[in-house]
């Protein structure tokens, strides 16, 4: 086999130099596609309301889904360093990169055959690809040391996640266009084949042109690739002082990561939670994908030597650090309230027409014509978390009336094979649906039982309303209506996207014009910017958002919050990884990528329980935003005592004496 040029080689040739970075880039912008697409924003939503259409709640599925998330997380934790020494050893990083490659996109593509129901096909196929992805991730991480020489190691690094945010989004952008314009589920199913054949493709030029790296040892007579393994993982946990370093960082990583996880996972739920639309959130994702591309490539230049524009990118980002929190809350108090997106006051009950929130049977703030019934339905039953009362009707013209201040309502009801329809009554007179059908009508069959399906009824204008449910029977064997509450939503939110994005660019421009004017300013403290610091300048940056993420209440608050984690979410994660292959032995980089991967995968463990247990307690998640700047200070001041030259040394001197028994062996 071909001898392997060093990226450390003076005659290694710049051109391929070049084109072996590009080539482990590209992977980034292949695999991306399956954490946008996949596991953020279409196959969540699909698996819920169509794989898991058949079982008794969207709870019920959420459930499912999240017990598929940790099954593969858990497999993906347990393999990535078992998997990760065996490559180390055997020199087979490529081709376990390429098996859990095929593996992920297979497993992807043949989403397409989940249709209404198939939860148990649409749960097997995504653990599987799951495990593909996060696999694979580990043995493309591992290739880092290997492709980019060690003073390019944070500029290639953030080189690869501005390339995953520019491929990602746009295929999700592209996806989401199919969801819109293709009928029924047709779109759903051709996006995650499209993921499928994204990945694999784009996949090919890393296994082109990326050489396999060097094996870490060679095997002992009569040893096998097994026991090898086991011995040099055995060897690396009893000599953990001699990683010193190296493990204070992964102890730091893991404090501060979950606390980004946390963020980067719960943003969509927190942002639904204070009321903004699904499209301002899936807009807000986009622009995260795409404004992060920049920002990530500034910060990885920020810690170079090399680069001649660090005073004008330090000056950039501190300016944002200022002036977006600034302008965001400024403008929520300035601007017209249907122009900043502030919500306008609670709708509360006057008169006997009730307010917003949730009523149930319980409350029993409806008026029943008719024969209804309360019909009580355990959590284990309907999947809800709680116990159920449901108002229940058997018969043709029974009415359920209910009185109330505000604009839109939500009925929450169950579904099943001997339920019927109900017509919707606004203010006495037929509400109709905008079509040519007529009044509007909810259809409550299905073919399995299944409760907390939901309807929305929107009045024309915000005041009080009487709206009316009229049992109607239907088309399927029964007539049965099952309501399990009625909730009067919180007011809309009323704002200019336009114009807040004209404020959001011209806030930039400006910040373009300071950072030129004042690099020479910043020139000094950018010069004693390192890895590690620049993680730590990220790591102040998040603090700020938390905070302001805490305080929040507006539209433009929301956008301006969502460029400033786009400025910092890809170049802390990209120097975390470039700093991590720095203080890893590079001949053992399969065993210490597949260590940082489990670091990755449970990183964001505390930070969803500290949600979950805020809500318990406050009925709100606020509290825990601001509560993970703890996360940010302590991982923070963990960081600041890791010695990197140190950790680095010990790295080098390991990579030499595995080197030279090499050499005495042959």
């Amino acid at each position: 086999m071909a001898a392997i040029p060093s990226p450390n080689s003076a005659a290694s040739d710049d051109r391929a130099y070049r084109g072996r970075i590009f080539a482990w880039t590209l992977y980034d912008w292949a695999n991306s596609a399956f954490a946008t697409t996949i596991l953020a924003a279409i196959l969540p939503v699909y698996y819920s309301t169509v794989a898991g259409a058949s079982l008794s709640s969207e709870a019920q599925a959420t459930a499912y889904w999240s017990i598929g998330l940790s099954i593969s997380l858990l497999i993906g934790a347990i393999l990535s360093p078992l998997l990760g020494t065996v490559s180390d050893i055997s020199r087979t990083k490529k081709r376990f990169l390429g098996l859990f490659t095929l593996l992920g996109a297979l497993a992807t593509g043949l989403l397409v055959f989940v249709t209404f129901g198939d939860w148990l096909l649409a749960s097997v196929l995504f653990v599987i690809a799951r495990i593909g992805f996060l696999g694979a991730m580990s043995f493309y991480d591992s290739l880092l040391p290997h492709v980019a020489r060690p003073e390019d190691q944070d500029s290639v690094s953030a080189r690869g996640y501005a390339m995953g945010y520019l491929g990602g989004g746009i295929l999700l952008a592209i996806n989401i266009v199919m969801l819109q314009t293709l009928p029924g589920t047709l779109g759903a199913r051709l996006s995650f084949l499209s993921v499928a054949v994204w990945w694999a493709v784009f996949s090919i030029p890393l296994f082109r042109r990326v050489p396999e790296p060097p094996a870490a040892t060679s095997l002992a007579p009569g040893q096998t690739v097994f026991s090898a393994t086991i011995r040099q993982l055995k060897g690396t946990f009893s000599d953990i002082r001699h990683y010193r370093e190296l493990f204070k960082f992964l102890i730091a990583f893991l404090i501060y990561n979950d606390a980004i996880g946390t963020i980067i996972g719960l943003a969509v739920i927190y942002g639904a939670e204070l009321g903004f639309g699904s499209v301002e959130l899936v807009l807000a994702l986009l622009l995260v994908q795409f404004v992060g591309i920049p920002f990530s490539l500034m910060f990885g230049r920020l810690p170079s030597p090399k680069s001649t524009r660090r005073g004008f990118y330090l000056g950039f980002v501190l300016f944002n650090l200022v002036i977006l929190p600034l302008v965001g809350i400024a403008g929520s108090r300035l601007l017209p309230s249907d122009i900043s997106g502030v919500p306008a006051a609670d709708f509360e009950t006057q008169d006997g027409f009730v307010g917003q929130g949730i009523y149930t049977a319980h409350e029993n703030p409806f008026a029943l014509s008719g024969d209804w019934e309360t019909q009580a339905a355990s959590a284990e039953v309907s999947g809800e978390g709680a116990d159920a009362e449901l108002l229940i009707s058997r018969a043709a013209d029974d009415e359920l009336t209910l009185q109330f201040n505000g604009k839109a309502i939500e009925i929450t009801y169950m579904a099943g094979p001997q339920s019927g329809s109900f017509a919707v009554a606004l203010n006495g007179s037929p509400l109709m649906d905008g079509t040519d059908a007529g009044q509007m009508t909810i259809d409550t069959f299905n073919e399995t039982l299944r409760y907390g399906e939901t309807a929305v009824i929107t009045a024309p204008s915000a005041g009080q309303h009487t709206v009316t449910l009229t049992n109607i029977g239907g088309e399927g064997a029964g007539n049965l209506i099952a309501i399990q509450a009625i909730e009067v939503l919180q007011p809309d939110r009323e704002s200019s996207l336009m114009v807040i994005v004209a404020v959001l660019l011209l806030t930039q421009l400006i910040g373009l014009i300071f950072a030129w004017l004042t690099q020479k300013l910043f020139n000094k403290p950018a010069g004693t910017l390192t890895t590690k610091r620049s993680i730590m300048l990220a790591l102040v940056i998040y603090s700020v958002i938390a905070m302001w993420g805490f305080l929040l209440d507006s539209t433009i608050e929301f956008w301006f919050l969502a460029w400033l984690v786009a400025i910092v979410q890809g170049g802390s994660q990209a120097l975390s990884r470039s700093m991590y292959a720095s203080l890893s032995p590079a001949r053992k980089s399969g065993e210490f990528f597949g260590l940082y991967g489990v670091m990755e995968k449970f990183s964001s463990i505390i930070g969803p329980l500290i949600f979950a247990l805020a809500v318990a307690l406050f009925g709100s998640s606020r509290p825990a935003i601001v509560s993970l700047i703890a996360f940010f200070i302590i991982g923070g001041y963990l960081l600041s005592k890791v010695n990197v030259s140190e950790g680095q040394r010990v790295a080098q001197e390991e990579d030499a004496r595995l080197a030279s028994e090499i050499a005495a062996q042959t």
